[in-house]
């Protein structure tokens, strides 16, 4: 039992609460203590007055604590700056204290009631003396016992098949890690009760909370291979409330010279869960439209303009531009790419919105395709700023469509957004806008061909809401979540970028090609998955707070607009939008109309004018509502 407890303790995160218990009954300590030092151990003192004491200052440190979050730091990872919290917060308990007994002094609220000023000082040295010091004796018995002890990891195997059995001759192979496989678990009812190497096989019915602690499981190692997502959902929806950690054993292809080894078996991710099943194009017809070509990327530095980055890098183009403003990010990506021994590409710092320097990058280089991924993405940040988000999505998508149709670009593939459809903010009608410019060009272009890639949200992108929720549960919590109903649709960055060269090389120009995105998920959902995938509890460990709606965003987003409704491809994951009619030449000069007048800096007019262009932009949560309730 001794060891089950150290193990558990050395392995999970004590609960902030637990921390916070503890720091209080510290303080209760050191106060006693600073009655017995200042009458000299004699314990000729009044216990009536001590004991009716306690509890104002028990009160006191509490919401001392609680205001300074002290207690929220993970204790074996203690440095100066959680020393520094809990200094704050016995220094705020020593002035509260002092206040208390003046103003019962002065209001005589209790004549009974005071603490001597001395013993205020010597509860002050001692709680500062006692709880950051208990902080770093925690920390150093944990170093010391981790380093001396070899942990077991007992494990079970999910999957008693050749997958099962080649992870198990792994894991006892031995290594750095220790660990003992305490039984399989399998769904096949011919194998549940047998034993494969002496070690039994479980259904998992069988694997109660019951079953976790008697058997002191540590992790269950889930080994199937091709196992579908809505599967591995389920596996461990129902494994990680009995405070396990769930990992799983990479694809075949994965392994190291065909041989499995334990180091790489990993935690199971948020992205593993959330429905969306791998694609893995392998098309000739991709790799037709790309070949020998000089192809330019804006936005190569982004989350999804670097992603395709790397995937043209894999093709046989004749040269690759990678242009971007921003200059740290591009600059990663020019030395990843050279590192992986990429030449025939160059990385150009360089606006969209310049047209003379976007000119003369296409007069040197005269690309024959063209991916345009910059653009300003975030919805709060533009809803704030409407003059640069008509800058950068419309006027710096209109400049190099307008500079693909002069230099005879063979295509040009926009990325636009699920945000574009019916809507609610600044960023979203921008890109629509966008949308409807290209439309327009494609409908008088004989030579170049135009498409739009229409999708939802991308997992690890930058500003996205997984790499934020994992910032948060690095920083102990709370996860921030804008509304208890919102969902969202998910797909990873590789996956949106294979379905853009797909979609890239589909067509006759003019399409708006959709993805399938699979199920929308509901956020808090994906916020709970993450706190128990990192070994946490919610919400004893990390909460989850609502900050409401932020401006421009609604519950849940669209794929199609109203009147739109789709075709299929040769590709089931692509479709294309049937959309509505437009005209072409009021809608072009509607939107040369609005470029001129954003220059004048007047962001209400703006918005009014997007607006006339896109009328099915309502806004929500923002200040533009006004405008959708009078006549424009």
């Amino acid at each position: 039992m001794i060891r089950n407890f150290f193990l558990k303790t050395l392995n999970k995160y004590a609960s902030k609460w637990l921390v916070l218990c503890i720091d209080v009954l510290l303080v209760a300590f050191s106060f006693i203590a600073a009655y017995i030092i200042r009458f000299n151990a004699s314990f000729n003192f009044d216990y009536t007055d001590l004991w009716s004491q306690l509890p104002v200052i028990v009160i006191i440190s509490i919401l001392s604590f609680l205001l300074i979050g002290s207690y929220k730091g993970i204790i074996r990872h203690t440095g100066t700056r959680d020393a520094f919290n809990v200094f704050v917060g016995v220094t705020i308990v020593a002035f509260t204290t002092i206040a208390v007994v003046i103003i019962n002094r002065l209001f005589k609220i209790n004549e009974a009631f005071t603490i001597p000023i001395s013993i205020i000082l010597i509860h002050y040295l001692l709680n500062s003396l006692i709880l950051i010091v208990s902080r770093y004796i925690f920390k150093t018995f944990y170093e010391i016992v981790s380093t001396e002890l070899k942990l077991i990891t007992n494990v079970l195997i999910y999957g008693a098949g050749d997958s099962g059995i080649i992870t198990y001759g792994a894991l006892n192979r031995g290594g750095e890690d220790n660990y003992e496989v305490l039984g399989f678990i399998d769904d096949d009812k011919n194998k549940i009760n047998k034993k494969i190497d002496r070690v039994k096989v479980y259904s998992l019915e069988k694997i109660t909370k019951n079953f976790i602690e008697e058997n002191d499981i540590d992790d269950v190692i889930i080994s199937i291979q091709g196992l579908k997502p809505e599967r591995l959902l389920e596996i461990t929806d129902s494994l990680l409330p009995l405070d396990v950690d769930v990992k799983i054993v990479p694809p075949l292809k994965k392994w190291i010279g065909g041989d499995l080894q334990a180091s790489q078996i990993q935690q199971v991710k948020i992205e593993d869960l959330l429905d969306r099943a791998p694609i893995d194009i392998d098309n000739p017809i991709v790799q037709r439209d790309v070949n020998n070509k000089v192809i330019v990327v804006t936005g190569a530095a982004g989350s999804i303009g670097s992603e395709i980055s790397r995937q043209l890098s894999l093709y046989n183009y004749k040269h690759l531009i990678l242009i971007d403003q921003a200059e740290s990010p591009l600059y990663d990506l020019q030395q990843e790419l050279r590192q992986n021994g990429i030449k025939n590409f160059t990385a150009l710092v360089a606006d969209v919105r310049d047209a003379s320097r976007m000119k003369a990058i296409f007069k040197e280089f005269y690309p024959q395709k063209v991916f345009h991924a910059a653009a300003y993405k975030h919805v709060p940040l533009m809803e704030e700023s409407p003059y640069e988000a008509v800058k950068i999505n419309i006027q710096g998508t209109k400049t190099i469509a307008d500079l693909s149709v002069e230099f005879g670009v063979e295509r040009f593939v926009m990325i636009s957004t699920d945000k574009a459809v019916n809507p609610t903010n600044v960023m979203g009608a921008t890109k629509r806008v966008a949308e409807m410019y290209i439309s327009c060009l494609s409908r008088k272009s004989n030579k170049t061909k135009f498409t739009i890639t229409r999708f939802g949200n991308v997992l690890g992108s930058n500003g996205s809401v997984i790499p934020l929720f994992k910032k948060q549960i690095e920083q102990g919590g709370p996860l921030t979540v804008t509304h208890k109903d919102i969902t969202r649709y998910f797909m990873t960055i590789p996956e949106a970028c294979q379905l853009v060269l797909e979609a890239g090389s589909m067509g006759k120009g003019g399409e708006i090609y959709i993805f399938d995105m699979g199920k929308s998920v509901k956020i808090i959902d994906v916020a709970k998955k993450m706190i128990h995938l990192s070994g946490l509890n919610y919400p004893s460990d990390i909460d989850i707070v609502f900050t409401g709606l932020r401006p421009g965003e609604k519950l849940y987003e669209e794929l199609l607009a109203t009147g739109e409704n789709t075709i299929p491809t040769y590709h089931k994951k692509i479709m294309i939008a049937k959309t509505q009619q437009i005209d072409t030449c009021i809608v072009r000069e509607d939107i040369e109309q609005l470029c001129l007048l954003n220059l004048e800096l007047d962001n209400k007019e703006t918005v009014k004018r997007i607006k006339l262009i896109v009328p099915e932009y309502k806004s929500n949560n923002s200040e533009y509502e006004k405008l959708d309730k009078v006549k424009i």
